[in-house]
């Protein structure tokens, strides 16, 4: 293996690809899909199947790996990893407003369509083909990352040795709506906890939210921050280490100056941290389509922002508790953050967009032969538990691990036994 880097622990070799932007048009516009190859130092010499890893998002390139260590060490245990930049994202060709401004807004949502889970497994054939002599290899998903890998198990099983799953079992069937409904509810729930965990995270966020209403306040990037911008910090508070450190953020947003109240500079240097709208600006464009399907002949319409109508809790009123929001996109975060401005008429196509393609075939998942192995978290915030319940009925070959002991990012945590725990899962034999 030619070594690109060598980490402590790891040697890693870097791929880079030409893909169709469309693979119905093969012969037409390419883009560059990235990939990270990487080995324990020990194993280098050795001829090890190939394990993908799929990253959550969508819109995120995959992990940089620093050590062998977490789930990566146990994978590197009998594999090569693959971590795969998912085409818009990392090394791969991106996607922001500066490379989409020479196209018409008609031209981006034609582009920026293709930018999703059938477009990036297609992307995993095309390399797979390239790195294999044609033999399966084995996947894994967090989040997102697992709503590919049913994908993948929809439209290529025969590719597929094994999978794991974590965080990311979809409703294969259920529209936006029903997905936002569920996760706001869940999203109280966690506000509730996180104030009860922290005494006085209430009297902080309302005197802040107060403070952001009465002055005009500017981020480190150049936004003004908003109260609606503050309640996005709740995206943080559904992962393991979340609430304590938008916690300890509050904590120290506000400081005493001899003229009174003032915003804490590190408060403003450290906010944007917290969110990835300006840098992942997939993430905000092609949220709410990973739950748009053909059968459903509508677009998502900000479904959120709509479903949020029915929790009139959420909209800050002072003298009430702030609730913080979650995994939410809202329209009006094309009109306050610097990066999403120039996409909002691309936001709102994509928002009206109702020709979307399928995205699972239950049929052949009903059917399926892969091994399948899952991790559901029942105190997720982000995937609903009983929506995953409902689909690990209609997955065959699929064994699950339900537990309370993580949050979604439990891989990230405590990836080494998680992913170990996966991998045991699957090689049990079936009682089926």
């Amino acid at each position: 293996m030619q070594m690109d880097s060598i980490l402590s622990g790891i040697v890693s070799k870097k791929h880079f690809f030409s893909v169709p932007l469309n693979y119905q048009q093969p012969e037409g516009e390419k883009i560059t899909v990235f990939a990270r190859e990487i080995v324990s130092t020990e194993n280098q010499q050795k001829d090890l199947p190939f394990l993908v890893y799929f990253q959550g998002g969508p819109g995120f390139g995959a992990v940089r790996p620093i050590e062998s260590s977490g789930w990566i060490k146990r994978a590197l245990q009998e594999y090569r990893v693959i971590l795969l930049d998912q085409r818009g994202t990392g090394l791969s060709s991106l996607i922001n407003h500066a490379t989409l401004e020479h196209l018409s807004v008609d031209e981006q949502v034609d582009y920026v369509s293709q930018f999703r889970a059938d477009n990036i497994i297609r992307d995993a054939e095309f390399i797979r083909l390239k790195l294999t002599n044609n033999t399966q290899w084995s996947i894994l998903g967090q989040s997102f990352g697992g709503f590919c890998v049913l994908h993948y198990l929809s439209a290529a099983p025969d590719s597929i040795k094994e999978a794991f799953i974590t965080g990311g079992i979809p409703s294969l069937t259920r529209r936006a709506d029903d997905v936002y409904k569920a996760t706001y509810q869940r999203v109280i729930k966690k506000n509730n906890d996180f104030y009860h965990r922290f005494k006085d995270a209430e009297q902080l966020t309302a005197e802040l939210a107060e403070f952001i209403d009465n002055n005009q306040v500017t981020l480190a990037t150049g936004e003004q921050l908003t109260v609606e911008m503050l309640q996005l910090l709740g995206v943080n508070i559904g992962m393991e280490q979340g609430p304590e450190a938008v916690y300890y953020l509050l904590e120290q947003a506000l400081i005493e100056t001899g003229s009174g109240k003032q915003i804490n500079p590190l408060f403003l240097h450290q906010f944007s941290q917290f969110l990835d709208y300006n840098t992942n600006p997939i993430f905000a464009l092609m949220h709410e389509s990973i739950y748009c399907q053909q059968f459903h002949q509508q677009g998502a319409n900000w479904s959120a922002h709509r479903v949020r109508e029915q929790f009139q809790q959420f909209n800050y009123q002072r003298g009430q508790r702030l609730l913080f929001t979650g995994e939410m996109i809202y329209p009006w975060m094309f009109e306050q953050f610097n990066q999403l401005k120039p996409l909002k008429a691309l936001a709102n196509a994509i928002a009206e967009k109702a020709d979307w393609s399928n995205l699972y075939d239950v049929d052949v998942l009903m059917q399926n032969t892969v091994p399948v192995s899952a991790a559901i978290y029942s105190e997720d915030m982000y995937v609903d538990m009983n929506y995953s319940l409902e689909t690990v009925q209609l997955v065959d070959n699929l064994k699950y691990w339900l537990t309370s002991e993580y949050e979604h990012n439990g891989i990230r945590i405590d990836g080494e036994r998680v992913l170990d725990k996966l991998i045991s899962l699957n090689r049990q034999k079936s009682l089926r």
